[in-house]
């Protein structure tokens, strides 16, 4: 408690010494907080007090604070800055994260800070941005050490003391022949306790795990969580070291996917975030819930062909809720399961066989059990056997089905190449409304008389 009572009292300060322009008190405050801390501060004030903030800090500290910034809501922050000064904040920034600012601007602007910033740093940065978007060739570093393997230690120690300020990491040095070929990886710990004058091929390691440059950005994060990487190499097709990734990256990457796969699992094109305009929210819903609404129509008219059945036995219709209901929750428990482990790379394919016969196994007996309670309660409650074996039974078949529905659907569509996470609640749920009651009416309608 009392640490955030001194916090608080060191913001009002910096925002006091920010307002009356008290330039080195401010820069002495505000530079003490770590940048993450910077960061939040800089996005709570007034649009005019950041522009005194762009006069008093540096480019390279302000880039140190939109590191901790998220990239989706940075591109106003650059448009409200000097174009000049926005550029020479983008050149001080690692290359991918620059890169991954840039994509989410418009093409005009972006040809305009790279057109201002000089030229190396731009070259740096238009070499990644030719890559397609969420590939390991748009999420690299070209900001690494390499080293040839003729080099000596001593050699290497130099190079090391030189280029290390600049590169994202430097616990790992990875080894190039004279083609640039990656050949293998040297560690910092294997430079210190080694000789000067022993030779990097001697000490490298040549089981070297690498990722292309095209591979989905998904597989990077699987290869750097399945060998507890903090880097991995980025090589082309004939194996040249173009670049690294680091885990800071990919545990952006992370967040990224898992607010996708969230977003397609709600039946939202994106995450809508708080502070959105309504608008934007509402045009990012409507089209799923135009498509879903056709399907809910589908619905309706299947139940419009059992209208004689309804006419004989009333009742049956008290039940629909209670049996679409439960079809479309195991469906959707199913489909989380197959979603997860498709997306953590749990299953190969005898992991997807086993997927299929657990979910059956385990829809026959959360079927067989609910069926039983239900058909027990409701023979009870209405006095009618036959109407509660009819319910029981039904559900019993729908809960198969849907658990059956909500493991096959993302593994096919995961077959078909594309993203199982489309297999979301909502297409899922209407789907097992649909089988459900065609399998409810259905058995209503083959045992009419024994219900009338």
């Amino acid at each position: 408690m009392e640490e955030n009572n001194i916090q608080e009292k060191n913001i009002e300060e910096i925002k006091k010494a920010l307002v009356n322009e008290q330039i080195e008190d401010f820069r002495s405050l505000y530079l003490d907080l770590h940048p993450y801390d910077q960061a939040q501060f800089f996005m709570e004030i007034e649009p005019e007090d950041r522009l005194k903030i762009y006069t008093y800090l540096s480019p390279e500290e302000v880039s140190d604070l939109m590191e901790h910034i998220d990239f989706e809501d940075i591109e106003p922050f650059f448009t409200e800055m000097d174009p000049r000064f926005a550029a020479m904040v983008l050149s001080e920034l690692a290359t991918d994260d620059a890169v991954d600012i840039l994509n989410e601007m418009e093409k005009d602007k972006v040809a305009s800070f790279l057109t201002i910033m000089e030229k190396e740093a731009s070259d740096e940065i238009k070499e990644l941005l030719h890559y397609e978007e969420k590939t390991a060739g748009s999420i690299m570093t070209t900001e690494f050490v390499s080293v040839y393997k003729t080099q000596t230690v001593k050699q290497t120690m130099i190079q090391l003391k030189e280029e290390g300020p600049d590169a994202e990491t430097i616990y790992y040095m990875y080894v190039v022949d004279d083609d640039k070929r990656l050949v293998g990886v040297v560690s910092l710990r294997d430079l210190i306790i080694s000789d000067d004058e022993i030779v990097i091929e001697d000490i490298m390691s040549e089981k070297i795990v690498h990722v292309s440059v095209a591979d989905d950005q998904e597989d990077v994060a699987q290869t750097i969580k399945d060998y507890d990487f903090l880097a991995v190499p980025v090589v082309d097709f004939q194996k040249h070291l173009l670049g690294i990734i680091t885990v800071d990256d990919i545990l952006d990457v992370m967040d990224e996917e898992a607010s996708d796969d969230y977003s397609k699992l709600a039946g939202i094109s994106d995450v809508d975030r708080p502070d959105g305009n309504p608008f934007t929210a509402a045009k990012k819903r409507l089209p799923w819930l135009i498509i879903l609404s056709f399907l809910g129509m589908l619905t309706a008219s299947l139940i419009g062909q059992f209208e004689d059945t309804l006419d004989e036995v009333a009742v049956l219709a008290i039940f629909i809720p209670l049996i679409a209901g439960m079809a479309g929750n195991t469906g959707t428990q199913a489909l989380a399961v197959a979603v997860r482990g498709l997306a953590t790379g749990d299953y190969g394919n005898e992991g997807k066989v086993s997927l299929i016969l657990r979910e059956t196994g385990t829809g026959l007996i959360t079927g067989t059990v609910c069926g039983i309670v239900i058909a027990i309660v409701i023979s009870l409650w209405q006095q009618n056997l036959f109407l509660g074996l009819l319910v029981g039974i039904s559900i019993m078949a729908a809960l198969v089905v849907a658990t059956l529905a909500g493991s096959l659907v993302p593994l096919i569509m995961d077959r078909l190449k594309i993203d199982p996470a489309v297999a979301s609640g909502p297409f899922i749920t209407t789907i097992n409304d649909i089988i459900s009651i065609l399998i409810y009416f259905g058995i209503a309608t083959a045992f009419m008389g024994l219900l009338a």
